[in-house]
This record gives C-alpha cells, structure tokens and sequence, in this order.
C-alpha cells in the first residue's frame, strides 16, 4: 500500500492499519520492532521535531532503542521495522530508488541500506495527524499496547520516549505553540467547546475520549499495580473528556463567578478534579470527575463546606456524564 493510500488519513484508519500490521512472533507473543520504531516517530511528531531523518541517525536512534527495550530477542536492526512499516505504507523512503527490498534476509539488507542511505520518517499525513492530534497520539499509543504488549510492560519505553506525560493528549504543533505569540486580553476567551459546534460531534469525542480512558485502565489492570493510579496517559484521556463535556465553564452548579481570563493557550482556566481522590479509591473515569474553576477547587480542597460539595459533585459529575452519552 501507497502512503498516498492514507490521504487524509484519520485516527480510526491509522488504529486500523496497526491493528492488521504483520509481525514475527515468539512464543510469547509478536516481536516488537515495529511498535518500538511507531512509538520513537510518535515521541519525535509529539515534540515537533522533523518528519525524517538521514539513515545513519535513524539506524544510531533506534539501534539503541531495540537494544534497550527488546523485550522479546529483537536485534538492533532498525531496518527490518522500517521496511515493514514501508511496506505498510507507513513509513517513506526518500533516496532509495524503485527497488525497495522486503522486510527479510540479513547480511543483504544490511548492503542494501549501506548503498542507499534513505532519508526516511512516517508517512506525510501519519505524520501531519500525529503532530496536530492529541487524540490520535493516544489513540496510536494505546493500539500499539494492545496489540504488541500483551504481558509486557511499556511504561520505561514510553518514559524514555517522552510519552508518558499528559500533554501527548493536547492538541496543536508544539513547534508552532512555541513561537507563536500568545498575549491575549481577558475577553478573548475560547471556551473548550466553540459556541454552535455540532452537539453530535462533540458527543461523539466525548465518548471517544471516555473510551481511551477506560482501554488504558483495561490494559494496565494487573500489569502496574503500583502505578495504576498514577498513569497520565489515562489521567489525560479522562480529563480531555471532562474538559470538552464542561463546555468550558466550571460544573459547580453553586460556582460563585469562573475568571474571565484565559490560559496563554486560550483554554479556559479550569483544573479537572477528582470528585473521590484516587487514594481513596476514585478512578480516572469522566463519571468521577469534574471541571472547576480555581475558587470552586480550592473550596472543595480546603473548604469547611468540602465534604458536603463532594456529595454534590458526586452526583453532578455522574449526571452530566450520563446526559452527554445519552446526547442524540
């Protein structure tokens, strides 16, 4: 398949394309080199960095990477992922001429690469997507889990890629948002649902959002025991939902006055809390959750009122979840 086969590509039609991706197996499941080689050139899209990469770097990158983080035998042979993904019309090779050879052999692929040196990076519009998408990020990151990690634990590759961090679910090209002048006035508000958008489709992210919560907290059930709690992958997933359901204003139904002013993102200023902490038992779910502004927080944090505010957003956080999933 084509690289163009993928214009526009979509998150749904990326998960797809990794779910019938072709891989060696062990007897303990699928060798890893292809999801090692995705997650390296999402970290690489997430960070804004460039799209592709002269061969003797992509070989260094991810030769350390498969030493590092084969978990199933895999050798640091950047090349057979890279002419597997290609071969999936994942990955381009630029330099390379007509005669690509397939994902198979040794000491011929090895002379292959050493006369073609191929620029190579994601697909174009793979890549596009996975800069601009916070959602894609988290999808692909959680597709690959599942069906690569079964049994294993991805969380030093992730860390080591810099995508265990909650901001992989934000949306916008970081290399743009850190030039871009952001000073705005107080009125310029952007609320996190733009007035007249389309109730189903802000629905449909909505449930999107709700579903990657609850696939992260599946996958890792049994797994990371002791860093359950703690995942941000889950935590961003859950609190993307909670912020997109709020519509951008505080869900406390006694909230005094939210500020008027705005994030140098343009977001509102709301923090997303857990009605129960997770120490206590709560769960990365939007049905525990809710958005706050900074007053409404510190009330329900510190406040005399707070475990009768907790009953009240109990019930709120599970309502408004209820009704946004019921949306038609």
């Amino acid at each position: 398949m084509a690289s163009s086969d993928l214009t526009p590509v979509t998150t749904d039609g990326l998960v797809d394309r990794i779910g019938r991706l072709r891989a060696a197996r062990t007897a303990t499941g699928p060798r890893l080199y292809q999801p090692i080689t995705l997650l390296w050139a999402v970290g690489r899209a997430f960070r804004g960095e460039p799209r592709t990469l002269p061969w003797e770097e992509t070989r260094a990158a991810l030769g350390h990477l498969l030493s590092r983080h084969g978990l199933r035998g895999e050798r640091p042979r950047p090349d057979y992922p890279v002419l597997a993904l290609h071969g999936a019309g994942l990955w381009t090779l630029h330099g390379s001429g007509d005669a690509v050879p397939s994902a198979h052999g040794d000491a011929e692929l090895r002379r292959w690469f050493d006369v073609h040196r191929p620029v190579s990076g994601l697909a174009e519009p793979v890549h596009a997507l996975l800069r601009t998408s916070g959602e894609a990020r988290v999808a692909v990151v959680q597709a690959l889990v599942d069906r690569f990690y079964d049994g294993l634990d991805e969380t030093p590759l992730l860390e080591d890629l810099g995508l265990y961090d909650a901001a992989v679910a934000d949306d916008g090209d970081r290399t743009q948002a850190r030039t871009q002048d952001r000073i705005r006035t107080p009125d310029q508000t952007r609320p996190a649902t733009p007035p007249g958008a389309d109730p189903l489709v802000t629905a449909a992210q909505y449930e999107r959002w709700c579903a990657l919560a609850e696939r992260r907290e599946e996958s890792a059930r049994g797994r990371r025991t002791a860093r359950l709690s703690e995942d941000p992958l889950r935590s961003a997933a859950a609190r993307r939902a909670v912020l997109g359901r709020s519509g951008g204003r505080c869900e406390n139904p006694r909230c005094a006055g939210q500020p008027d002013d705005v994030t140098d993102r343009g977001d509102p200023i709301l923090e997303v809390d857990h009605v129960l902490e997770l120490a206590r038992g709560g769960r990365d779910h939007p049905s525990q959750m809710i958005a706050l502004c900074p007053n409404c927080h510190a009330v329900k944090t510190r406040g005399s009122t707070r475990e009768e505010l907790r009953a009240v957003f109990r019930a709120v956080a599970a309502e408004r979840h209820l009704d946004h999933l019921r949306r038609p």
